[in-house]
């Protein structure tokens, strides 16, 4: 190994990458250094270099505790801690010490008590050996594993902005995610919703419509806010104008759900922003008032920071501006709430499912005053089987170095926020708690490297959050995953996802997984926001759209032909189980009752295939060649759907019945696989 590749490795830089099995590709040393150098690391000059390792190698001569150990409960001490030389001095600090002080057998479960085992949390351990030495670590100590998931329950996967009722103004809000919990808790008894990232986003004209692409993903968005359930609506000083505003919105609601309209959330967002301005002007009960000031205290400096970014971005008074956004955040986490009590209250085992989005937008509030992210580089995928030149999601990373110092605490804050609302947590792109793929600002995403996290600290930290809110994660693990992540993602307690479509032999003969061989720690559904809807996918129209558009990177006829095949080998599956696959909801309806023969603890149906809408919510690759998370959920021909009238759905009924009776009829074989 050089010695430039060498330091590398001592940062977390990978200089060669594995797209497939047998295939290693040697990333530039171009990127390489470029790397390097936003982690801070002087490599410019071969005498650079060998400065660099040289002093990595006095520091590992002094080190006495490496920056940061994870303490497993029911695990022996860490490495790093069990090996320190005898007579070494610990001492603990920080807010969860707990009055705790080392003595007797360090192994056991955590609990507080001095002596043995630190109580659950992140710490501060100092260290001093007898020969002088000193040295300080985060020390997070973490349950075994994720709360658990129910044994078997049944959701709904469901883009929220998508879901219009008669009371919503021009894209579905919080009142429609209670609502629609309400009805599916009691009339199917539904376990989970999940929803897309509900983080705010970046303001602008027009505002970039991806929830996966937010501002912040500390803070929620106000435009999810339904204006009617504010409870200073009814005081509101100026009630005609507010009255107005509520007619203009519905409006909005008439544009697309009756003439074809695309969701527009910045017409949305200017309607709800100026009725939220009467009602921050209208008087609060000393209650509300005494809760606000509460938030505010808790929520603290981030919260500050985040307001005083949207005010500076929207043009208001820094001081009164301020104020007035971190009211809606209040207001939004409010109703956030509200709806997951509702849906607990509907019956469901876990309530409505959070999504978290990967990273942020370089300009958003999340970047705003902290040092911790790269600012010359974002964040992708290197090329592989489905796109030959890699990508790039235009995010930047946080560096690994300055998380690890500030004990992750940005991380543990996140997490926290989401937790308040969440009855679970999905994780996109969850392999990015371990790596991530850096693209030099300028180089093409194929030319990025994989950039290591201190994966075991970060996964600590997840379960331990997860925990004190009692809340099961899920991660989005769809993709190349390298198996040791996997194998730390199940062991930890974090369930998988498993998509129909993707799920055959691939080491074997490439067949359709037999529905016993699927894992059981695994949220299973047909489809996902950035694939076809199930119809779409059985009749082919999703390569005509493509085709339509220009995206093939084939001959049509080859597309067609494979996609076909592919349609009929699942299909054949599904016949070969006894199931009716004759029309296309039957077929519809035969694929979910698959996934419920496996031993999945979670499965989810994703909303318009409840209708058999055939439109994508997101067509990967695309930009303004198609309407891209700005369509309502419709019927079969394309026709808008209110809540109102999906709940009224025969067709919708149909399926989600039949869902609930083989919830009921089934549960996991034992010995299912997990991983």
């Amino acid at each position: 190994m050089d010695d430039l590749a060498r330091l590398a490795a001592l940062h977390g830089v990978a200089t060669t990458y594995q797209p497939a099995e047998g295939v290693t590709v040697r990333v530039p040393e171009a990127t390489v250094m470029a790397v390097l150098r936003e982690l801070g690391v002087d490599c410019d000059t071969p005498q650079a270099v060998r400065g660099q390792l040289a002093e990595a190698d006095r520091e590992a001569e002094r080190r006495l505790l490496p920056p940061v150990l994870v303490w497993w409960a029911g695990s022996p001490p860490p490495a790093g801690l069990a090996e320190l030389p005898p007579g070494t001095r610990i001492r603990l600090e920080g807010d969860e010490a707990g009055g705790w002080s080392p003595g007797g057998d360090p192994a056991g479960d955590p609990g507080g008590s001095p002596g043995g085992v630190p109580p659950l949390g992140v710490h501060r351990l100092s260290a001093e050996a007898p020969d002088g030495r000193t040295g300080a670590a985060t020390l997070i100590v973490a349950p075994e594993r994720a709360p658990a998931a129910p044994d078997r329950a049944h959701g709904l996967l469901v883009q929220l902005y998508s879901l219009l009722s008669e009371q919503s103004w021009g894209m579905g809000d919080l009142g429609d995610l209670a609502a629609l919990a309400r009805w599916a808790g009691r009339t199917h008894d539904i376990g989970f919703i999940q929803v897309n990232p509900l983080h705010a986003a970046v303001p602008g004209t027009p505002t970039d419509p991806s929830p996966y692409r937010p501002s912040s993903r500390r803070f929620p968005d106000p435009v999810h806010l339904r204006i009617e359930d504010v409870p200073e609506h009814a005081a509101c000083p100026d009630p005609g104008a507010l009255a107005e505003l509520a007619a203009r919105g519905g409006e909005l609601r008439r544009e697309v759900l009756e003439k074809g309209a695309l969701i527009d959330r910045d017409a949305v967002w200017a309607l709800k922003r100026a009725a939220l301005e009467l009602l921050y002007a209208a008087p609060r009960t000393p209650e509300r008032e005494a809760a606000y000031r509460e938030f505010c205290a808790e929520q603290g400096a981030e919260l500050d920071l985040h307001a005083t970014w949207c005010a500076g971005h929207a043009g208001d008074d820094p001081r009164a501006g301020a104020d007035f956004h971190r009211w809606l955040v209040w207001l939004t986490d409010t109703q956030l709430r509200a709806a997951q009590e509702a849906a607990r209250d509907a019956g469901m085992a876990v309530g409505i499912v959070h999504d978290l989005a990967v990273g942020v937008h370089p300009k958003g509030s999340d970047t705003f005053g902290l040092p911790l992210y790269a600012k010359h580089v974002s964040v992708g995928a290197p090329p592989d089987a489905f796109n030959a030149r890699g990508q790039d999601w235009s995010l930047p990373p946080w560096r690994p170095d300055l998380l690890a110092d500030s004990g992750y605490a940005p991380f543990r804050a996140l997490l926290r926020g989401v937790f308040r609302y969440a009855g679970a947590l999905r994780i996109d792109h969850v392999m990015g708690l371990f790596r991530l793929w850096w693209i030099p600002e300028g180089a093409p995403p194929a030319e990025g490297a994989y950039v290591s996290y201190d994966g075991e600290a970060m996964l600590a930290i997840l379960v331990l959050e997860s925990h004190r809110a009692g809340a099961p994660v899920i991660g989005e693990d769809l993709g190349t995953v390298e198996p040791r992540v996997r194998r730390a993602l199940a062991r930890r307690g974090v369930l998988g996802t498993s998509v129909l479509w993707f799920e055959r032999d691939w080491a074997g003969d490439g067949q359709p997984l037999a529905p016993e061989a699927w894992r059981s720690d695994c949220l299973a559904t047909a489809t996902t926001h950035d694939l076809p809807p199930t119809a779409a996918k059985l009749a082919g129209a999703h390569v005509e759209l493509r085709e339509r558009l220009g995206l093939l990177t084939r001959p049509p006829e080859q597309e067609r032909a494979e996609d076909a095949a592919d349609t009929a080998q699942w299909l054949d599956v599904l016949e070969g189980l006894g199931l009716d696959t004759k029309g296309e909801e039957a077929a519809v309806r035969a694929l979910y009752g698959f996934l419920l023969r496996t031993p999945a603890r979670l499965v989810g149906v994703w909303l318009p295939d409840a209708v058999g809408d055939r439109r994508p919510q997101n067509l990967p690759g695309t930009w303004d060649q198609y309407p891209n998370w700005r369509l309502p959920v419709a019927d079969p021909a394309g026709r808008p759907l209110t809540l109102e009238a999906l709940t009224a759905s025969p067709r919708a009924n149909a399926l989600l019945g039949a869902v609930r009776e083989g919830v009921r009829a089934r549960t996991a074989p034992p010995g299912a696989r997990r991983v």
